[in-house]
């Protein structure tokens, strides 16, 4: 029962880790990436779907990702869509293919965006730490119950502690590395 309890701990800080990564994946960078398209939905056939769903997605330059959609009708559909979805990229159509040129980051928009992976960084944070303070107070209170005893209670907490300081690090060094990427390229 202990050791799952830990092993449940560990999951769930895990998945918070993953999910920063993801978010920290979409920021923009200078650099053509998928993810900053991630999230777009097109109307097309009575509803919203998901722009990887209608259209071909391929990033065939450094600064340049096209979109090919599946069915010509839909081109303004997905122009439209992207403009709506505020990436801040301005697509060019040329009636089969839609481009988005992916602009050089300017010195003021590199610093706005090093804020939001700090921003996106300490939700993680938060995350963890609410994490491990319900682990906590579920352990204290079987402690409490005599269903765990104060020594096995003790070291319990010192483990999710340990695992708090591993997943806080962990998106340190991707907050590093990113904002070294946003500054760089």
């Amino acid at each position: 029962m202990l050791e799952q309890f830990v092993t449940d701990t560990s999951r769930k800080m895990d998945q918070t880790v993953e999910a920063v990564r993801h978010d920290l994946a979409g920021v923009r960078t200078g650099r053509a990436s998928l993810t900053m398209v991630d999230g777009i939905t097109v109307s097309a056939y009575g509803s919203d779907m998901p722009l990887n769903q209608v259209a071909t997605l391929a990033v065939p330059e450094v600064a340049l990702i096209t979109v090919k959609p599946f069915d010509a009708s839909l081109l303004s559909a997905i122009e439209k869509a992207i403009l709506k979805s505020g990436i801040g990229i301005t697509p060019a159509n040329d009636g089969k293919i839609i481009r988005l040129p992916v602009p050089p980051l300017t010195e003021e928009r590199r610093r706005d965006l090093s804020k939001k992976v700090g921003d996106l960084v300490e939700h993680g944070r938060t995350s963890l730490r609410n994490i491990r303070r319900e682990a906590n107070d579920k352990l204290k209170k079987h402690e409490k119950d005599g269903d765990v005893p104060q020594d096995d209670a003790r070291k319990l907490l010192e483990r999710i502690q340990e695992l708090t300081d591993k997943h806080v690090d962990a998106l340190d060094k991707m907050a590093k590395a990113k904002t070294a990427e946003i500054m760089t390229a």
